[in-house]
């Protein structure tokens, strides 16, 4: 039995279906990377595994039990930080600890928000607030706050896509470099297939909507550490993005519909520059000719 099971999962909104025929299984500390279009329902995907979704058809599940509720045993990271702006970097961390854990003494819980803050090298701002932190800095403490529950999946919603390609490729390298000290089960969504090669074992496409579907898997065999300046010329590495490149692409243009519909316009003639309205003033102004009319007047002679 895989660690995480979807079976036939589907979610609509509305009368919209987002997600149709979703399945998918993930093995205990495997990195799985879903890449898809914006829009197709990656973050319905996703908000599925936190349990912040229930999906209208099909299952959920995690250790042979269905998920109906968010849990401590999973963390996610969103794309917009989700911190507490009033909060210093240590107590948004902090205030995690001491949720998920209540029972511990002072002690141990200043010593694994510590430790946490340091695993995102963020010791020197540990006293900052968000808002006197960069975008890369904020995505930190976002990471570090997930782990420090010590949860069992770690859920990344394109936690990386507001940032510039310099502060998301360092971020890249963390996300990496975290989860090979703790071996975390990791559920990455994002728009950016060189991101989920970079750093998955496995990566799976996600259709284009409305009723995305999930496409083929297909596993990196890339070995780690990677550098992204060395696999690019790898072709396995070129082998799996090409395949992911065509498979959106492929179900991007089955999605695309073609509408006519017939407009009515309003009745609006353009001015015509040529004629002016005699007698009048300040540029005597263009009109147009529906404006000009002839009429008969008798007047007494």
């Amino acid at each position: 039995m895989a660690f995480i099971e979807i079976e036939g999962a589907g979610k609509s909104y509305g009368g919209n279906v987002v997600l149709r025929d979703i399945n998918l299984t993930i093995e205990r500390g495997e990195f799985v990377a879903i890449v898809g279009y914006s829009g197709a329902g990656k973050t319905t995907l996703i908000s599925m595994l936190a349990g912040l979704v229930t999906p209208d058809t099909g299952t959920v599940k995690m250790n042979g039990l269905e998920i109906t509720d968010p849990g401590p045993d999973r963390s996610i990271v969103f794309q917009n930080y989700s911190l507490l702006p009033w909060m210093t970097v240590y107590e948004n961390i902090h205030l995690a600890v001491d949720q998920v854990f209540p029972n511990w003494p002072a002690e141990r819980k200043k010593q694994e928000t510590e430790k946490y803050i340091s695993m995102v090298k963020l010791t020197p701002a540990r006293d900052k607030k968000p808002g006197e932190l960069s975008g890369g800095m904020r995505q930190r403490v976002s990471v570090a706050r997930a782990l420090a529950i010590d949860p069992q999946v770690l859920l990344l919603d394109e936690p990386l896509s507001a940032l510039d390609a310099l502060t998301r490729a360092t971020l890249q390298d963390e996300i990496e470099r975290i989860w090979s000290e703790n071996k975390k089960t990791v559920v990455l969504i994002t728009n950016d297939a060189d991101e989920g090669i970079l750093l998955a074992d496995r990566i799976i496409p996600l259709s284009a909507g409305p009723g995305a579907t999930l496409g083929p898997s297909i596993a990196i065999d890339l070995p780690r550490p990677r550098d992204r300046k060395t696999i690019n010329h790898d072709p396995r590495y070129k082998a799996v993005r090409n395949h992911v490149l065509d498979y959106l692409l492929t179900s991007g243009a089955r999605q695309k519909t073609v509408i006519n519909r017939k407009l009515i316009l309003p009745d609006i003639e353009p001015e015509d520059l040529s004629m002016r309205v005699p007698g009048w003033h300040f540029g005597r102004r263009p009109v147009r000719r529906k404006e000009i009319k002839s009429e008969s007047v008798e007047v007494p002679s």
